[in-house]
């Protein structure tokens, strides 16, 4: 094989390669950070309930209600 085409081959391989290895990145890295769910008054009173709850299940018998 003549030199010259064994150099366009060679660049256009790696050039195939190069561009596939950012697609797939493309696709395995996200692009926006994971949301968060926004804080509702709903998700503060169950955090509160259960951490009363807990509180009541860790108190001695003669002190629980």
């Amino acid at each position: 094989m003549n030199d010259e085409k064994l150099k366009i081959v060679l660049a256009v391989l790696s050039g195939i390669i190069f561009s596939l290895v950012f697609i797939l990145l493309a696709f395995i890295l996200p692009i926006n950070p994971p949301k968060v769910p926004p804080k509702t008054m709903n998700s503060e009173l169950q955090k509160l309930s259960k951490a009363y709850k807990e509180s009541q299940l860790n108190r001695p018998p003669e002190q629980q209600k």
